[in-house]
């Protein structure tokens, strides 16, 4: 048997932060290369979260996406169809349907993760530590 391996810090404030705390990088902030995964935290009443699709014609084309709902509650409006999201629940979305989360009256944290099927992961830039701010989705 190796030596035992220590798991890395995994809270939530050692992630880098971005946008005011609307973003944790928490991919880059564990270590984490199979997969993208950032944890979200969107305040109540707060319209920034981008109306995007990841297809053919994007930087992070065909990567689908799972929500994972922490805490408070939002609505996803995935291809103009409304889903409630809240803890205890995970919902996918296909890389070519067009996605936008509003929060509830409490806001939303959520983990969402994501990934091309078939493909081995390449982060995008604003993923990265120190990485630039995520360019608007056409």
């Amino acid at each position: 048997m190796g030596p035992e391996k220590e798991a890395p810090d995994a809270r939530r404030d050692a992630c880098e932060v971005r946008r005011d705390g609307i973003a944790r990088r928490a991919r880059a902030g564990l270590g984490v290369t199979a997969w993208g995964m950032q944890l979200m935290t969107l305040p109540p009443g707060w319209d920034g979260y981008p109306d995007h699709s990841h297809d053919a014609t994007t930087a992070e084309a065909g990567q689908e996406e799972v929500y994972v709902p922490l805490e408070g509650s939002a609505v996803l409006v995935a291809d103009g169809e409304s889903f409630e999201l809240r803890p205890g629940m995970m919902v996918r979305v296909g890389p070519d349907q067009r996605r936008k989360i509003v929060p509830g009256a409490d806001g939303i944290r959520f983990i969402a993760l994501g990934g091309v099927p078939g493909q081995a992961h390449t982060p995008s830039a604003w993923t990265e530590l120190g990485g630039p701010l995520p360019t608007p989705a056409p």
